[in-house]
């Protein structure tokens, strides 16, 4: 089985291989680069966690790191999930180019809705104001009402779109099996 992907970091290569959707092909690469940054980011923030809290008995800080870490898989998994699903489809039965280029949208569709994510939970107190911006000759100001709600929500409601996402990309999976 020379073909074989063998294991989590086997897929990616072996999805990018056999996949003919480029969609799906640009997913593997930006999902792999998504995931190492998510990875590092959260890493390091343990380290940090560690750190600032070494001197501090166990406890609850001993939950809130490996509460930290949990989160940190919440979002690591479905980034990879779409990769995963395609290379097992591919080994198993063959794949159609319709299955990839779903699960590609779906993937893009999380990785956006993690930002959204990000910025409906984000402090009052780090918020930057939500103004207009110049790209070339263009103003866009179509997205500053949409910031401004975003800010406005609770930050308990910023865990709504990666989870509908996260969900979305199983039930995708589902669908088109």
């Amino acid at each position: 089985m020379a073909d074989d992907y063998g294991g989590v970091i086997g897929a990616f290569p072996y999805a990018f291989r056999h996949s003919e959707s480029w969609l799906f092909k640009c997913y593997v690469l930006v999902g792999a680069l998504a995931t190492g940054i998510v990875s590092l980011f959260v890493a390091f923030g343990l380290v940090v966690l560690i750190g600032a809290t070494a001197g501090v008995p166990g406890g609850s800080l001993t939950l809130s790191r490996s509460f930290y870490v949990l989160v940190g898989l919440f979002v690591v998994a479905p980034l990879v999930a779409p990769i995963l699903f395609v290379a097992r489809r591919h080994r198993r039965t063959g794949s159609k180019p319709r299955y990839d280029l779903s699960l590609a949208l779906a993937g893009f569709v999380f990785m956006l809705s993690v930002y959204v994510g990000l910025l409906a939970s984000v402090p009052a107190e780090l918020q930057t104001p939500a103004e207009p911006f110049t790209v070339g000759p263009v103003t866009v100001s179509a997205l500053v009402p949409v910031v401004r709600l975003l800010y406005d929500l609770p930050a308990l409601y910023g865990l709504v779109p990666p989870v509908a996402c996260a969900a979305g990309i199983y039930g995708i999976h589902r669908l088109l099996r």
